[in-house]
């Protein structure tokens, strides 16, 4: 637990942006109508018998708008790279030729953009909760430091006003993200 007011504002500012990271980590995995390869980043491929990333053993590039392209450095590697894809919740459907993967995206519909929004939306919903969290186990260490009468009441009001500014401005930010991938899911 911290012991001063600074400590515990910094603690808490690196969890919110923590917060932050891992929303936009989890928002990168969304599919939207256009092709990136961050789309694969979470899949994993059985390697000799351990788990790693398909990064690690092949290479993955956009080709076009709708088209990514996956190329295991080893032959081998073709039959579990393209069953990591299709056995991954994206949906996808991998065409091989020869030692090349290469996965179409379909557009998507209307209605699977809205779903997808939702989705989003929800995200951010739950990112904020983290962030409130955060807040009142901030706001809960002053009140500890405030009853052990290491700092006055003046300097807990203070403290608890500077923790919620902090969160007003990743709440905002949270807005920002997901504003932002709503956009780009709603493109056409």
């Amino acid at each position: 637990m911290a012991t001063t007011i600074p400590a515990i504002k910094t603690d808490a500012e690196t969890r919110m942006k923590k917060c932050i990271e891992v929303l936009k980590h989890e928002l990168m995995k969304l599919r939207t109508g256009r092709a990136s390869a961050q789309l694969l980043d979470h899949l994993r491929v059985d390697y000799y018998g351990s788990e790693v990333p398909i990064s690690q053993v092949a290479n993955v590039s956009v080709t076009d708008a709708r088209t990514i392209t996956v190329q295991p450095w080893e032959k081998a590697m073709v039959v579990a790279v393209e069953r990591a894809i299709m056995t991954s919740d994206l949906g996808l459907t991998p065409n091989t030729a020869g030692q090349v993967i290469r996965i179409v995206l379909p557009p998507l519909t209307e209605q699977r953009r809205k779903e997808l929004a939702k989705v989003v939306a929800h995200e951010g919903e739950n990112t904020k909760v983290a962030i409130r969290n955060i807040r009142r186990d901030a706001n809960s260490h002053c009140k500890d430091l405030l009853k052990a009468k290491a700092i006055t009441e003046d300097e807990d009001r203070k403290a608890e006003e500077d923790i919620q500014k902090l969160t007003d401005r990743f709440v905002k930010e949270v807005d920002v993200v997901a504003k932002h991938k709503e956009d780009e899911l709603m493109q056409l």
